[in-house]
């Protein structure tokens, strides 16, 4: 599916561009999108993946579940997890809501492998007993993505292709995507899966109106060549973009105000102000403004972004129906610059 190179600046004619050209395969109702698929998949998702790693750190056993309540009422139906997230703790409370709730058909379902204590790494026998794990804790019998978390370089990546291979032949894995993998590696990945081997279809990076340079100048061509889609990690900046955080007092004695304090310079905040503007201008909250500025990017499908109270949710969602002008999408990427 063709789209665009993402740059590091974009002037008048590249945005008017970026907006006729670019963007996945949607559905709709009205004008507003609804589910993007996944370039090479059967996966259908909401433009906002719900980011889980709150559960069972920051947010409660009952506070995840409002949140997934919330989420699924507003028509979220892509979930992000991983089997390290508060030790596993976070794919259990996903598993006891798509029980309770009856709603494993329609919720599509990332997690990620890698980073647990029990299974580390990306061997073949860790993959496997990893992904036993998460089915168990997930209460599922398969996983629509799954996600190598971080890259292993200590095992070859030809051993990790495989164990997913079997998995996949196995019904418990359908789809397979890379976590904070470099330009070269997911190169390399391309180069496996012309062998047979299975292939990336997602990249999640970091990726944010305050963190762009890492993918921007390598990831992103890359992830263009291969029709990979991206799915921007922590597109909030830990909150820092929901203006949850603005000096070190915000910040002071919460777990993700700690996170969020390395933007707490000049540059982040005049970013925020922007943001800030063009949020009361349309009459919606600063996190809206931020993940709608990432649905414009080339090749992005659905930012991860999470919540700690059910409140929250509307705002993320909110991003999928908001569409920036030409003028918005310029101050952004702008002040944004690196």
């Amino acid at each position: 599916m063709p789209r665009q190179v993402v740059s590091s600046s974009l002037d008048a004619m590249s945005v008017d561009r970026v907006q006729a050209e670019t963007g996945p395969s949607e559905t709709t109702v009205g004008s507003r999108p609804v589910r993007r698929q996944i370039v090479g998949t059967d996966l259908c998702v909401h433009p906002l993946a719900l980011g889980c790693n709150a559960f069972g750190w920051t947010a409660t056993n009952d506070a995840s579940l409002a949140i997934l309540d919330a989420h699924r009422d507003l028509g979220g139906n892509f979930l992000d997890t991983a089997d390290s997230f508060a030790a596993g703790r976070s794919e259990v409370i996903i598993g006891s809501w798509l029980r309770s709730r009856g709603a494993r058909a329609e919720t599509v379902l990332a997690t990620k492998i890698g980073r647990n204590l029990d299974n580390p790494g990306l061997t073949q026998r860790s993959i496997v007993a990893a992904v036993e794990a998460s089915l168990v804790r997930l209460g599922t019998d398969y996983v629509d993505l799954l996600y190598f978390h971080f890259d292993d370089k200590t095992v070859a990546l030809e051993e990790s292709l495989v164990a997913v291979d079997a998995l996949m032949r196995a019904g418990k894995v359908r789809y397979l995507g890379a976590s904070n993998f470099s330009a070269e590696r997911l190169m390399e990945a391309r180069v496996l899966s012309a062998l047979g081997l299975p292939k990336f279809v997602a990249a999640e990076t970091p990726y944010n109106l305050v963190h762009r340079a890492e993918l921007e100048k390598d990831v992103a061509v890359v992830a263009r060549a291969q029709h990979l889609a991206l799915m921007p990690g922590f597109a909030l900046a830990h909150g820092f973009l929901a203006g949850a955080y603005r000096n070190k007092a915000d910040a002071a004695d919460t777990a993700r105000g700690q996170l969020a304090k390395v933007y707490l310079n000049r540059r982040s905040l005049r970013v925020l102000a922007v943001v800030d503007r063009i949020a009361a201008a349309q009459g919606t909250a600063p996190a809206s403004i931020a993940l709608a500025w990432l649905l414009a990017r080339p090749d992005v499908v659905a930012p991860v972004a999470g919540a700690g109270r059910a409140d929250q949710v509307q705002s993320l969602v909110a991003a999928a129906g908001i569409r920036l002008g030409r003028n918005d999408l310029l101050d952004l990427d702008r002040v944004s610059a690196y």
